[in-house]
């Protein structure tokens, strides 16, 4: 178990209970939403509620307390409840208040204490990451549809395990919410308010049906211990606004010349700041952010509404006005995480996934002298190589390597195929590449003996691993993919899908590229592992410089529908190369 702190007063109740059988949980109904454990370092950690009410909250441990008002957004009251004070490696567990009344844990909940645990990196590191997770009942109906819920799996698991086997952090990558795909319950909650034979129909149309969808996903007693308990880190992916998101030119502006674009796009990035963002952030990182300024200058005595949507309509417009990227440095390990969907530069021939004060900012932290370098990235950087030359191709295609007729044909495609990941962003790709070559050979510091992009969002799991020619490269390139969470694509698609992105598309993709004179990729890669097609949820185990890495995938073992465990779909260990 981790170490507790000898001189804090916080209690230290590192004793698991177990969970028992299902009942039925009250839930105060004050709290809407949380607690959700966000950024948590070696000092502190941030706690993260939802209330019916503007109010105090108060985040309880023994003797101490921590305390925080609320603020407003569109009617809706959130608070951000900073523990600070805390040790490396404390463990402790802790209850939310209200005006001074305990709301959390719910009345007859049967999970154990909601905890908070701080980074010890005297201790190996372990991180969970997986992307794209639609939130629908944990029953027959839902199971068959979307199939097992993997994160429900990991949050049942962890009940039963001692601490010392949880993950210190779990980083979403992408589609936690789905905004343009709705289910059931959301679209009641949308017809209760507007007629959905009007534009945009069954989709979501502003910040109101946000925070109901954010209601939906983060609301099951099971997956809400979780997040009240494991650290998490989030990125948006297309879904989270709308499939394709900011695909090419045209597709912006196919979506400008709606009457309901705006509102979505602003409701989808205000609340997303709220939902996701915010908590991202470190102390220091919050104390710099303009929206949280502002909150912090109004004191929770006005709707930030009008603000919020300001500023998420020029984050929208202009992707230089604000960075939802960050950065955490886990001891000796870096984790870069990119925002690789609102930061693109979209006019033909000068197209990058990062605007130009993007790339600056991950050239600068894209450096050795650290064990691992993790970069998050919501769509892999490192596709199958035959789907990467494809969609290099179609860029250059529907720039006009092949004339007008030529770029209409290939904008079709790039919309049609989802042909919009890093390998459609040549130059971006390009530069990225040889950023991270230059670490693993040690121009940028001492190398790490890994440089891994984690990412999601292709419904398939893998492991990839960059060939470099140079003799002296002492760190090893490696795409890390784990998707869908709970999502899968349908089986008659997996054997296409397959067909097409692993054999067809390898010569057909070169070959169409080299016709399109597309530069050849700064290195070759190969899927060592994989492809997976079930949900699953992946772990990366860090002790020193050597990794292990497993994906595993929910199952039920009996008729329980509600009761998944999880069961190994791959691994495997990634040893640093020898200096």
């Amino acid at each position: 178990m981790l170490s507790r702190d000898t001189n804090s007063d916080v209690p230290d109740d590192t004793e698991q209970e177990r969970p028992a059988e299902a009942t039925e949980e009250l839930v105060d109904p004050r709290l809407i939403l949380g607690p959700l454990l966000r950024h948590v370092d070696e000092t502190s950690a941030t706690v993260w509620v939802e209330s019916a009410v503007a109010t105090q909250v108060a985040v309880r441990a023994g003797d101490r307390s921590w305390t925080a008002n609320t603020f407003t957004a569109h009617g809706h009251h959130y608070c951000l409840v900073h523990v600070d004070g805390l040790g490396p490696g404390q463990e402790f567990g802790y209850t939310v208040e209200i005006d001074g009344d305990e709301v959390w844990p719910p009345v007859g909940s049967v999970h154990p204490p909601s905890r908070i645990r701080t980074l010890d990196f005297s201790r190996p590191l372990s991180v969970a990451f997986g992307s794209c997770r639609t939130s629908v009942a944990h029953d027959p109906v839902g199971n068959r549809k979307h199939g097992v819920d993997a994160l429900r799996a990991l949050s049942l698991r962890m009940m039963e395990q001692p601490t010392s086997k949880w993950p210190d952090l779990l980083l979403f990558l992408g589609d936690q919410v789905y905004a343009d795909e709705t289910s059931e319950a959301m679209r009641e909650f949308i017809t209760a308010r507007r007629s959905i034979e009007e534009p945009p129909g069954d989709e979501l149309k502003d910040y109101e049906e946000y925070a109901h969808l954010y209601r939906l996903a983060w609301t099951d007693s099971v997956n809400r211990w979780l997040l009240s308990t494991l650290p998490s880190a989030m990125i948006f992916d297309d879904h989270d606004i709308r499939d394709d998101w900011n695909t090419s030119a045209e597709w912006r502006e196919e979506m400008a010349r709606t009457s309901w674009w705006r509102d979505r796009i602003v409701g989808g990035l205000g609340s997303y700041w709220v939902y996701q963002h915010l908590g991202n952030l470190s102390p220091a990182d919050r104390d710099q952010d303009p929206v949280w300024q502002h909150v912090r200058r109004t004191e929770g005595r006005e709707d930030i509404a009008e603000f919020l949507d300001d500023h998420a309509e020029k984050a929208d417009a202009k992707p230089d006005f604000y960075r939802w990227s960050y950065s955490r440095d886990l001891g000796r390990t870096r984790l870069i995480v990119i925002d690789s969907r609102c930061a693109r530069v979209l006019e033909p021939r000068t197209r990058q996934i990062l605007d130009a004060p993007e790339m600056d900012w991950l050239d600068g932290l894209l450096q050795g002298d650290r064990d691992h370098v993790l970069v998050g990235t919501s769509l892999p950087f490192l596709l199958p190589a035959g789907l990467h030359h494809l969609e290099a191709w179609d860029e250059a295609v529907a720039d006009g390597a092949w004339g007008g007729r030529g770029r209409k044909f290939g904008e079709r495609i790039r919309q049609g195929a989802d042909l919009e990941h890093w390998a459609a962003f040549q130059k971006s790709f390009q530069r990225v590449a040889a950023m991270a070559r230059d670490v693993v050979n040690g121009r940028r510091g001492s190398p790490p003996a890994t440089v891994i992009f984690l990412s999601g969002d292709v419904h398939h799991s893998y492991l990839a691993e960059v060939a470099l020619p140079e003799p002296t490269a002492h760190g090893r390139i490696l795409q890390a993919v784990c998707s869908p969470i709970r999502n899968p694509m349908p089986r008659s698609m997996r054997f296409a899908f397959a067909a097409m992105a692993y054999g067809f598309a390898w010569p057909t993709g070169r070959a169409v590229a080299r016709s399109a004179k597309v530069p050849e990729p700064p290195f070759t890669w190969r899927i060592t592992k994989g492809p997976w097609f079930e949900n699953s949820i992946a772990r990366l185990d860090i002790t020193g410089r050597d990794i292990q890495l497993c994906w595993e995938k929910p199952k039920l073992d009996s008729d329980d529908s509600a009761h998944p465990q999880l069961h190994p779909v791959g691994e495997a260990t990634i040893v640093a190369p020898r200096v």
